[in-house]
């Protein structure tokens, strides 16, 4: 009898020792599996931080960039306008710093006509010459996405170009003053063979036609010949909205 106590004894002890190893066992594996998990989301963590502070960069290097181009263009032109008032030429640029503006009395365009008259070509090519010269000063290409030379009108309806009326009439005298640049300007200062940054032409031409007067009395000769002109817009590279908002959204949702 006693025997089969020490038997029975022997057994419950085999068990416990059984179930004790299997239940270290269990928790073991539970441990590590919790340590991998830890280990995954940490490495998720710092990847995710990465990530956030390499978009939070990209934002800062877009904004600085956008910024540093309008300061450089603001400055650029602001030597164009001094350059040519040496010069004995008056032409306005806008508060933004983004337009030069060339009035009428340089141009000579009458009411009705795109042409250029040949006792004002001369101003005309020094503009075309300082504006080559301070685009390349200010390495302009680097920055620049296009320069548009504008055309525009007065109110007066126009019935000419085969029906296209003010609006080609103000592209005409865009192109008219583009196309006195390109054959007469020396080949160090050609225009035409400026390049964006991605290759592209850099000057483009069109007209707005009396779209956009700069002066809204145009009852008298002197008002109506204030909007016979030619806007000379440069506009600099950026990103464009999608990939700011992509960026900031990607910053915000982190």
């Amino acid at each position: 009898m006693a025997l089969t106590r020490a038997r029975r004894s022997s057994a419950n002890s085999e068990k416990e020792t059984n179930y004790w190893s299997s239940f270290t066992d269990v928790m073991t594996g539970v441990l590590f599996v919790f340590i991998l998990v830890v280990v995954v989301l940490a490495i998720q963590l710092m990847q995710a931080q990465k990530d956030f502070q390499a978009q939070t960069d990209d934002l800062s290097e877009q904004i600085e960039k956008s910024s540093k181009a309008e300061n450089i263009r603001k400055s650029m032109l602001d030597e164009i306008q001094k350059d040519l008032e040496s010069e004995g030429i008056e032409v306005i640029v806008s508060q933004n710093g983004s337009v030069i503006s060339i009035p009428n009395d340089l141009l000579g365009f009458d009411s009705g006509s795109y042409d250029i008259k040949e006792k004002y070509e001369a101003k005309s090519l020094t503009i075309g010459t300082i504006i080559a010269r301070e685009i390349e000063e200010h390495d302009g290409e680097e920055f620049l996405d296009t320069v548009f030379v504008e055309g525009h009108t007065d109110n007066a309806k126009y019935q000419g170009l085969e029906g296209t009326g003010n609006w080609g009439l103000s592209t005409f005298r865009a192109i008219s003053l583009w196309k006195l640049w390109e054959e007469e300007l020396p080949s160090d200062q050609q225009l035409e063979t400026m390049q964006g940054p991605e290759g592209q032409p850099l000057f483009s031409v069109s007209g707005y036609s009396d779209t956009r007067p700069v002066n809204a009395n145009q009852s008298t000769d002197l008002g109506a010949a204030a909007n016979r002109r030619i806007d000379i817009r440069f506009t600099i590279v950026r990103a464009d909205s999608d990939t700011l908002k992509e960026i900031e959204r990607e910053v915000a949702d982190q």
